[in-house]
């Protein structure tokens, strides 16, 4: 028993032993300490670009006729279909033009008279003038017949006029297209009963071989444009601006350039903005009256400073990035962005050539945060659009 005893005695005392070193153990370890992520690093450079300002536009054609009758009547015949290509003289209805014959007969048949009474008139002259010489007959009864012989020539102009408004009419009868373009809905049907007054036209026709684009600049950015471009005058200015782009609805650029025409003469006193026009040239009809795009105003950039837009985030409507620091610790900044392509954006403010910025990986960046930089080319990412 006493055995059994002092065995107890050892083993409670070897356990007390092996817990306090266990204590010690456990109070003389520090806790293991994540490694720092390796992170790819771009270094900021500059690279001449062109970027391009924006303006959201509306295009309308070279000019958009309103096409309706001069005459009253029933349409007779419609010779073109809604879409259809017409040049300018072609032939596009027919108002019935019965009536119109009938009253271009009658204004020829009173000029007929007409002139019959300038030849009894003058014949009346003619044969009072020598009596009236002879004294055989007093002179008032020639003064008379020259007065009846002027009236017989007044009526005739009268008549002669009255012809050529009813040759008019008959000519309106038919409706030609006065440009060229594209002819567009034709709310009317062979057998209408078609006036002058109708609120709605016969069809609009839309002359496209050029197209308008219309937008608007704010103060701000019509004092930019004046000051950006050399001339003494506006219209110096204009024609000193390089060719511009149109951006249309698939966001694809249209292939033909155009240049800025014209700019109105007042600021719209509701809106603080300028209307301006833009023309391109449209020789296959890609764009019609009514499309929307936007407006790409290109500016050169000699020494752009350019980091990718991968490496940016927002907070509250401001954009920042991670500034890699000597003491491997990245530390967030703002940044002022003047212009960007697809994959790219240029810096005006917050950076400087040779800064190091992260950039892939910042979605669980803090600043702070230590990390092992791997440096990569900055310049085989870059595909910037040079001068």
């Amino acid at each position: 028993m006493k055995i059994f005893g002092k065995m107890r005695i050892v083993v409670l005392i070897t356990s007390i032993i092996l817990l306090q070193n266990c204590t010690k153990a456990a109070e003389g370890s520090t806790p293991s300490t994540p490694p720092a992520p390796e992170l790819p690093i771009y270094t900021v450079i500059t690279s001449p670009a062109t970027i391009y300002q924006e303006f959201p536009t509306s295009l309308e054609g070279k000019s958009n006729v309103e096409i309706r009758s001069q005459v009253d009547g029933y349409l007779d015949k419609i010779y073109v279909e809604e879409g259809a290509y017409v040049r300018a003289g072609q032939p596009l209805f027919k108002i019935d033009s019965r009536s119109y014959g009938e009253q271009m007969n009658m204004a020829t048949a009173n000029l007929q008279v007409a002139n019959a009474n300038i030849q009894k008139a003058k014949v009346e002259v003619d044969r009072l003038e020598p009596l009236v010489a002879a004294k055989v007959v007093s002179d008032v009864q020639l003064r008379t017949a020259k007065a009846n012989y002027a009236a017989a020539m007044a009526n005739a102009s009268q008549a002669k006029a009255a012809v050529g408004n009813a040759k008019i009419n008959v000519g309106f009868t038919t409706v030609i297209a006065p440009v060229s373009g594209y002819i567009g809905r034709i709310p009317y049907k062979k057998g209408s009963l078609i006036s002058r007054t109708d609120p709605s036209p016969l069809t609009l026709l839309s002359d496209i071989s050029e197209i308008y684009a219309y937008f608007s600049l704010s103060e701000l950015d019509f004092i930019a444009f004046q000051n950006k471009y050399p001339g003494a005058t506006l219209e110096e200015k204009l024609k000193n601006m390089p060719m511009i782009e149109l951006a249309i609805a698939d966001n694809s650029i249209y292939p033909e350039k155009g240049k800025m025409a014209m700019v109105d003469g007042q600021f719209d006193k509701t809106t603080g903005a300028i209307s301006v026009r833009a023309a391109f040239p449209n020789p296959n009809g890609i764009l019609r009256t009514g499309n929307t795009g936007r407006i790409r105003m290109p500016q050169l950039l000699s020494n752009a400073l350019i980091i990718p837009q991968e490496s940016t985030f927002e907070i509250q409507d401001k954009t920042y990035v991670y500034v890699l620091g000597k003491d491997q610790k990245v530390t967030s900044k703002p940044v002022k962005i003047s212009g960007k392509t697809d994959s790219y954006y240029f810096i005006s403010e917050g950076l400087s050539v040779g800064d190091k910025i992260v950039f892939t990986g910042i979605g669980a960046l803090k600043d702070g945060v230590s990390i092992k930089p791997k440096a990569i080319s900055s310049d085989s990412l870059l595909k910037v659009k040079p001068l």
